[in-house]
């Protein structure tokens, strides 16, 4: 709230929303004060309202300051910055979805209280080999506030165990699914599977949509479409069109082997060549546009009469990327400390211990007997390329970018519990974000919302 030296009156307004009165001061405040002359000078908007979601409100300067940090991060990883009216309809959607599951959160009972939340940011800035007050510090020249910082690390934590409670501990894997996944992958085991690389724009149908909504859906999916046949970026216009929480990255959902994605993706990029986009997709969650960005073979699991794996037992450095450190910083460390290792000016698990932004780092990285499936995709190709005592280069992966060195190999039989446990852990994976993503519409659906982004005019 704007403060001055003089006892200015303060007007505002009111709302009934959902049964709940929602205080004034969250709302657009004016203050009207005397210029030199005592004449009256025109009222100045502190704040006003972008939407209303339930009982609580969005604020415009929160919506602004949302979408400042997207297009600074977005200018970072030289990706497109849509135009500004389309980031602003984007966001503000986003922000809605996320006020509704903190709103649940709170009546659910979750709290996560300022101990667990300093240990948290404590982690991060350690991760980053910085002291809390360095980390402050570096994250204020960045221009982002430090209370800010730490309440999106508190929504951050919310939102998960939100979900962990919600979602993942309520999805529930079948005896007789395991059964079928196992004889389903046996007659593949020797062989190669494919993992693709899938870019989509989800356009959500509401559930229990009319028939005017669904067509209204299809046709913002299909103006998505238009753009794309036209030139335009995938990344952009997942960025202005897309529904998914990937959108702001792209909409790329990375490379999944095929037992990790839905069986319509696959049906719908089964015929693409790289780069091509598949016919408009429909599913309970609403309108998909998928592109398919690659497609490779993975070495499988391989399990003949005496179900033999190879395990291999490996070290890595992980450096994370995060608001402070970039994918090109990240990528460039690991490349000086690869440097520092081939010239023997330091030793691997020294250097784990002191740059790894993971909980192996204690042990100087190493992470022990990894069976095939045990990490993900883009580690375990990095993983079974190297020799024994080879180290890589820096490898991407969804958690940050990695040293890995592989320290030795053997093969043993796997037992019928460990097949189990490897067809289960696969059918979660593949279950999961489908879960999550039908649980986010359906609460969406739920939430009273009423937009207000036409009466803030030109910010």
């Amino acid at each position: 709230m704007m403060t001055t030296p003089t006892r200015l009156p303060v007007f505002s307004s009111t709302l009934l929303a959902g049964g709940c009165l929602i205080a004034a001061c969250l709302l657009s405040s004016v203050a009207q004060a005397q210029d030199k002359a005592g004449k009256a000078r025109q009222p100045v908007l502190v704040d006003a309202i972008a939407a209303v979601v339930n009982a609580d409100v969005i604020t415009a300067n929160e919506l602004d300051e949302r979408i400042r940090l997207v297009e600074q991060r977005m200018k970072r990883q030289n990706m497109q910055v849509p135009p500004r009216e389309l980031l602003q309809k984007q966001m503000l959607e986003r922000m809605i979805v996320n006020r509704a599951q903190m709103q649940l959160a709170r009546e659910s009972g979750i709290r996560i209280d300022d101990i667990l939340l300093d240990r948290a940011v404590a982690r991060i800035a350690e991760q980053n080999n910085l002291s809390v007050q360095e980390f402050r510090d570096q994250l204020e020249r960045e221009g982002v506030s430090f209370a800010r910082f730490r309440e999106e690390v508190r929504e951050e934590i919310t939102l998960q165990r939100l979900r962990e409670r919600e979602v993942d501990n309520k999805l529930q894997i079948t005896e007789s699914e395991i059964d079928g996944f196992i004889a389903a992958s046996a007659g593949k085991m020797d062989g190669a599977q494919q993992e693709l690389n899938i870019a989509q724009i989800l356009v959500r149908v509401p559930e229990n949509a009319s028939a005017q909504q669904i067509a209204e859906r299809k046709k913002r999916a299909e103006q998505a479409m238009e753009q794309l046949k036209s030139g335009a970026d995938f990344a952009k216009v997942a960025a202005s069109f897309s529904d998914g929480g990937d959108a702001l990255k792209g909409g790329e959902l990375g490379w999944r082997s095929t037992s990790r994605l839905p069986q319509l993706f696959l049906d719908a990029t089964e015929k693409l060549g790289e780069g091509e986009i598949a016919p408009l997709v429909r599913s309970p969650n609403g309108f998909h546009v998928l592109k398919l960005l690659g497609r490779r073979s993975a070495s499988l699991v391989k399990a003949g009469p005496a179900n033999v794996v190879q395990q291999t037992r490996a070290r890595h450095i992980l450096v994370k990327v995060n608001q402070i450190v970039s994918p090109a910083e990240a990528r460039r460390k690991l490349v000086e400390l690869r440097e520092r290792l081939a010239n023997g000016a330091a030793k691997f698990e020294d250097l784990a211990r002191l740059y790894s932004n993971d909980g192996s780092a204690g042990k100087g990285g190493d992470l022990g007997w990894i069976y095939p499936g045990d990490t993900v995709p883009e580690f375990e190709r990095a993983m079974n390329s190297l020799k024994p005592g080879e180290v890589s280069q820096p490898i991407e992966s969804p958690f940050g970018f990695h040293l890995i060195e592989v320290l030795e190999r053997k093969t043993e039989e796997v037992s019928r519990e460990r097949q189990r446990l490897l067809a289960r852990q696969t059918l979660r994976e593949q279950k999961l974000e489908e879960a999550y993503e039908d649980w986010l519409r359906q609460l969406r659906d739920r939430a009273y919302v009423e937009y207000r982004l036409d009466e803030l005019g030109q910010r």
